[in-house]
């Protein structure tokens, strides 16, 4: 950088500024300095005062540069160069100025400022150039607009793999993940060939869905185009094959693995976790700490979600303690709140509050509802009274549906009816509903997602009547239904809510609406699962976490 500072003093030394091959040598000077790893953006804002009358050549590379960075206040000066442009109209904003544009709004996850910028490129003319649309499609994406996202990705009249990555892309991050599955098929049948970013994006709605069949497609594809041997990839592909079930394939993958990646040996720590394989997951993390990979924040929430789902609370607050002085890495929120939830599914509930107490962060809605749910299920009324006022006094969320739903539940429970009344008022008057559950199952490579209260399944009327099935024998067998003890009785803890919905409803000569779990039945159908084991009934209906 020293010699290009010298560079421009020679050049400001030596004849003319105005002249072409001034003009030409500054040119040059300006794009290594903005645009170079090894340059300097004040350098660049310097060369540019320095000009008499630039083009627009030099502020669009400004501007692109800035859309580069990671860092938001340089986005947010992007406008500043906008807006000087727009005012001056010298130069005026051309085709290659709105892209930039659209990606700082993308980073800045601004998408009214998006809007705006979209306004302005439609009245300039250049709203319907490729590269704009482009930037448009990704910029809606990311700033959770997918609906507008793919308008205009249909409006398109070119389309090239990165406009289809970015609405993929944007669908998953949407929770649409069975629309991106789609897009990615349609994709294909279009004839465009998948990137690297293509395969991450739509292994990750294979995640969301449990679809290993598309997973395993996309799997082939990364073997075909020599993909999967990237570290992107490679990483998708553990975390699909865990979060599908496939704990086996997501280690043979990672077997393959030659580098010393901290994402992947993240992933698969992390995949051992959700299956209950806390031993596993240590050892592993000890075998790359000997490697020498050094371990980041991630790695150790896996690990700490190890020890949580094994029920290993000491080893896993060891692991916390020995995060700054062995792995030199500072705990996150997150860091306590698996603390918090770890200590509290162990029954360890004055711990846990202790711990909350004594925490440098203030604790977010999250780590209350979690402590608060753990005193319900260990029956410390209480404790859960105490800690809902957390909630009451200002930690609740104006988009926080989750507390209030947590707090009608308590007060349900606890036959407090007016107290539950004004909590539902409360959620009105502040527009809060909370969005509806969803499952997925994955039958013969398709994909069927039942939402609670739903009932426009093209096979409703056959799920209602095995539903009814598993009811008559249930009731043959004088099993009566017991909300409290779904955690004592886990396999027939589905079955049991399911039946407490449907007799509820027919006592009051309502409509049946089931919840969600009951329309999963349509696995145990098309699967041809026999239904004399209720074991085998809860196995399939728990494929999916409920969100």
């Amino acid at each position: 950088m020293s010699q290009a500072l010298q560079l421009h003093a020679q050049i400001l030394k030596s004849g003319d500024p105005a002249s072409k091959t001034h003009r030409e040598a500054f040119s040059k000077l300006f794009t290594f300095s903005a645009l170079s790893p090894a340059g300097d953006l004040s350098h660049a804002r310097l060369i540019l005062r320095s000009i008499p009358s630039p083009n627009s050549y030099f502020f669009n590379t400004l501007l692109r540069a800035y859309s580069r960075r990671s860092d938001a206040f340089l986005h947010l000066e992007a406008f500043s160069v906008y807006v000087s442009m727009l005012e001056h109209r010298n130069p005026a904003p051309d085709k290659f100025t709105y892209p930039s544009l659209f990606k700082c709004c993308s980073r800045l996850g601004h998408i009214r400022a998006g809007e705006q910028v979209h306004a302005q490129a439609i009245k300039s003319g250049f709203g319907s150039d490729l590269y704009a649309v482009h930037a448009l499609v990704h910029m809606y994406s990311a700033c959770g607009d997918s609906r507008r996202a793919l308008e205009l990705f249909d409006r398109m009249l070119e389309r090239d793999v990165v406009s289809w990555t970015c609405m993929i892309g944007g669908l998953v991050d949407d929770d649409r993940p069975v629309e991106a599955i789609t897009m990615f098929e349609r994709m294909l049948r279009g004839g465009v060939e998948a990137n690297d970013a293509t395969i991450v994006s739509v292994l990750r709605a294979c995640a969301e869905t449990g679809s290993v069949v598309t997973g395993r497609m996309a799997h082939a594809i990364a073997r075909e185009k020599d993909l999967a041997s990237k570290a992107n990839v490679r990483t998708a592909l553990v975390d699909m094959y865990s979060k599908c079930g496939y704990l086996d394939d997501a280690g043979r993958v990672f077997d393959e693995t030659e580098d010393g990646d901290v994402f992947i040996w993240t992933a698969m720590m992390s995949g051992l976790a959700s299956h209950g394989k806390c031993q596993e997951a240590l050892e592993l993390l000890e075998r790359m700490w000997k490697l020498r990979i050094r371990p980041d924040e991630r790695t150790i929430t896996a690990v700490l979600s190890a020890c949580r789902n094994s029920g290993w609370v000491d080893e896993g607050i060891s692991y916390f303690r020995n995060m700054k002085k062995k792995y030199g890495l500072k705990p996150t929120l997150q860091h306590y709140g698996c603390v918090v939830d770890m200590l509290a599914r162990a029954g360890r509930l004055g711990e846990a509050e202790e711990f909350v107490q004594k925490m440098p962060f203030k604790p977010d809605p999250v780590i209350w509802r979690t402590l608060i749910c753990a005193c319900r299920i260990h029956g410390d009324s209480q404790r859960s009274n105490r800690l809902m006022k957390h909630l009451q006094q200002g930690d609740l969320g104006p988009d926080d549906p989750g507390s209030y739903v947590l707090m009608e539940n308590l007060y349900a429970a606890q036959g407090k009816w007016q107290d539950k009344a004004k909590v539902r008022e409360l959620m009105n008057c502040n527009g809060l509903k909370k969005p509806p559950g969803s499952s997925r199952i994955e039958v013969d490579g398709s994909i069927h997602e039942f939402v609670a209260g739903d009932s426009n399944h093209c096979e409703a009327e056959i799920i209602y009547e095995k539903l009814d099935e598993i009811k008559q024998q249930l009731n043959e067998e004088g099993y009566i239904p017991k909300v409290s003890e779904l955690l004592l009785a886990p396999s027939l803890a589905i079955l049991a809510k399911m039946m407490q919905i449907i007799n509820a409803n027919e006592e009051q000569g309502q409509h049946v609406q089931v919840q969600k779990e009951s329309l999963a039945v349509w696995g145990l159908i098309c699967i041809e699962v026999f239904f004399h084991d209720l074991e085998a009934y809860t196995f399939f209906l728990l494929i999916e976490p409920i969100k």
